[in-house]
């Protein structure tokens, strides 16, 4: 059974893959069953009988010439119909007694209909199925209401329905596997979507945590030096700040690494960074690190955790820039409040620079150090949640960061560049 159902499948297979040699065989074969049913006399007994009468040679010939025709059946559909329509109608009118040749119509009228659409369907299949039918009537041997002539009329009409409802099916078939299809592309495109969006956010994060950190490792480490010999006490202290600022790196960057481990581990945390919730222990590494900052207003309860995590690191990394760009006695103020549906996030300074002090420029231009992505991060954490971000030299003085996040999150669109991000600005 094995063996058998095996070569069915590859004799299938075969046959798709050479439709002429599949529409040749089929021709033969109705050509035999013309060949048989017109040696065939039916008798009001059990079957027809054979030995009777036999085919006259005009209706051999026009059964010949309608199987040839069947052989383009799928090339030439419409013209294979009209053409074995025409040779049904003549048999009437020539061959004597009659042959089958309106088997050939029933054919190639189920090719019409199971490959066009079901209008041209409707419309060919009345013409063929009236034209014929009244041809039997007037022109056959049989009375006009001979069951032989109802015959044609049903065979005709089963023809186009029987092709309409393959074509009907085939169509849904098709249907289907292009849903399947399209569902598979789409999935991947969505799998590919997110591990880009996930690899961009762990990107942010570990630029966030290592800028941060790091610059305040520098400045800790190198006012350690400083006063190493004259103030023992002070660098021990300084040293103490080192240690935590590492501390801290170091559990963020195990947190954020551990998102790259398996899905199914319980041991990988869902969010690495923290939030406005310790906004204080980020505020006093700063105030340890020699930045004077103060808070004007903060409003921490009840934002999205998304919203939240970008608020804190919008505040990190301008608070960072200061530190690395302002200059010498700045100071920073931050802001958090809730306004409506949105929280803005504001970070001040008043540091001119210390590119732009030694060399006499206007006040507040600060020089981009041509390598950094701090500002493009931040951007695109905020431009993510569907908010808006500006940053860029204040009038008289200083630099300012602000940013607008809606509380309920949405994919934003590409943000126009703002002026910082034209005419260059912090890293």
């Amino acid at each position: 059974m094995t063996t058998l159902g095996t070569g069915l499948v590859r004799g299938r297979r075969w046959l798709r893959g050479h439709p002429l040699a599949f529409d040749g065989a089929l021709a033969a074969a109705v050509l035999v069953c013309m060949l048989c049913a017109s040696f065939a006399e039916p008798t009001q007994g059990h079957g027809p009988t054979f030995g009777v009468r036999a085919p006259a040679p005009s209706g051999v010939l026009l059964m010949a010439l309608g199987a040839a025709a069947l052989v383009q059946r799928r090339r030439r559909p419409m013209a294979v119909l009209a053409v074995t329509g025409l040779l049904a109608a003549a048999e009437y009118l020539l061959a004597d007694p009659p042959a089958p040749v309106v088997m050939t119509v029933v054919v190639a009228l189920f090719t019409v209909a199971s490959r066009t659409d079901r209008p041209t369907t409707w419309r060919v299949g009345l013409l063929t199925m009236l034209v014929l039918t009244a041809a039997a009537m007037v022109a056959g041997s049989s009375p006009w209401y001979s069951q032989e002539n109802v015959g044609v009329l049903a065979w005709t009409g089963l023809a186009g329905a029987t092709g309409d409802a393959v074509r009907s099916r085939r169509a849904f078939i098709d249907a289907i596997r292009e849903r399947a299809e399209r569902a598979e592309r789409t999935r991947e495109e969505e799998a590919r979507r997110r591990v880009a969006e996930e690899r961009l956010r762990i990107a942010r994060d570990l630029h966030d945590v290592v800028a941060h950190h790091i610059a305040l490792v520098n400045v800790q480490a190198g006012v350690a030096a400083h006063v190493m010999d004259r103030r023992p006490d002070q660098a021990k202290e300084a040293l103490a700040h080192v240690r935590e600022a590492s501390r801290s790196a170091l559990n963020e960057l195990r947190s954020t690494v551990g998102l790259l481990r398996q899905s199914g581990d319980p041991a990988a945390p869902t969010e690495p960074a923290p939030g406005l919730a310790v906004l204080g222990d980020l505020l006093d590494t700063f105030r340890n690190a020699g930045l004077p900052v103060e808070v004007a207003c903060t409003d921490r309860d009840g934002f999205p955790a998304a919203v939240d995590l970008a608020a804190y690191r919008v505040v990190q990394e301008a608070l960072t820039n200061v530190r690395k760009h302002a200059g010498p006695g700045a100071k920073a103020e931050v802001s958090v409040l809730r306004v409506g549906p949105t929280v803005e996030v504001t970070v001040l300074d008043d540091g001119t620079g210390a590119t732009a002090a030694a060399s006499g420029t206007v006040p507040g231009a600060r020089r981009d150090d041509g390598g950094g992505h701090g500002l493009v991060g931040m951007r695109e954490r905020v431009v993510a949640l569907g908010g808006t971000l500006t940053a860029g030299p204040r009038y008289g003085g200083g630099f300012r960061v602000h940013a607008i996040l809606p509380l309920t999150s949405r994919t934003g669109e590409p943000e126009v560049p703002g002026p910082a991000d034209r005419t260059g600005g912090r890293a």
